[in-house]
């Protein structure tokens, strides 16, 4: 690894669930999101995770939401991969394929099998919340669908190492095609535990081999989070960090921004003799030509 093997930071700069009750620099608005990729974008992140919200914070799936935030982030800094998150539970999948059809972002997350979904506190000796997340190979394939037809990158979110043993009958079926972009979620409570050993066993399982064909990073959830970017990066994964995932620097100070985390991220990439990717290199690694919002 050296400075010619480009990392791709992706940020994924608000969530659904969290509120800036929990923390204040969560963006609610379009414009606040536009101020927030700003800072991602000058900090050396290369792609923007996006899960909507009405300008109050409430969660949304529709597409005029959709649309103001990524208007305003596009606007703001000319040129940033963007990423929708099409996970949810409890909607139709009708109105997620609804938004990547009209809006068509250059990459859209595939989530890659049901499991149960958890937050779960120590403290309180219960669970924070508690679900089924479902992601049967019939939601997969209705998401995929536009995805393939429209030029859409899936992206896919892997929360165990039998997740991404489901890319394997869809490569048999034609549906995907290297290079694939694989994300390995990692600290969710009914995923795989947050170990840089679990990452390495992931990363072994990538069709093709971890240094083959596909793109493939750590997606690490809370403070597990800075550990798990250090193993990515060691073994030539990329990263994505954000207020989604987790809202603290490794110092236990609260982040002011996404842009500090990215900071972060930057930081460490340049410490074991890596680089960001620009946009366009991230592009070129991803196959997501450069095109106007829908």
């Amino acid at each position: 690894m050296s400075v010619e093997d480009p990392v791709i930071i992706t940020c994924a700069i608000s969530g659904a669930v969290a509120s800036r009750e929990q923390c204040p620099a969560i963006p609610y608005t379009p414009e606040e999101y536009a101020a927030e990729a700003r800072r991602i974008v000058d900090e050396g992140g290369s792609m923007i995770h996006i899960h909507a919200r009405k300008p109050d914070g409430t969660p949304s799936y529709d597409v005029e939401d959709f649309r103001a935030i990524t208007e305003a982030i596009l606007a703001e800094v000319d040129d940033v991969i963007i990423n929708y998150s099409t996970g949810a539970i409890g909607v139709p999948v009708e109105k997620r394929v609804e938004y990547l059809r009209v809006l068509r972002p250059d990459v859209a997350a595939l989530n890659m099998g049901s499991m149960n979904y958890a937050k779960y506190s120590p403290r309180r000796k219960d669970f924070v919340f508690k679900a089924v997340f479902e992601n049967s190979f019939d939601t997969i394939a209705a998401l995929l669908e536009p995805m393939r037809e429209l030029g859409i990158r899936p992206e896919h979110e892997c929360f165990d190492s039998g997740h991404i043993a489901n890319l394997d009958p869809l490569l048999d079926m034609g549906l995907l095609e290297q290079p694939l972009q694989i994300s390995c979620v990692m600290g969710v409570i009914g995923g795989i535990r947050p170990t840089a050993r679990n990452l390495a066993h992931m990363a072994d399982q990538i069709p093709g081999g971890p240094d083959g064909p596909a793109n493939w990073g750590v997606i690490g959830i809370s403070r597990d989070q800075w550990r798990l970017v250090a193993a990515a990066l060691a073994l030539g994964g990329n990263i994505r960090v954000g207020l989604e995932d987790n809202f603290y620097l490794p110092s236990g100070e609260m982040a002011r921004s996404n842009g500090d985390l990215v900071a972060k991220a930057r930081q460490m990439t340049e410490d074991v003799g890596r680089r960001p990717a620009t946009v366009a290199e991230a592009r070129e690694l991803l196959g997501t030509p450069k095109r106007a919002v829908a």
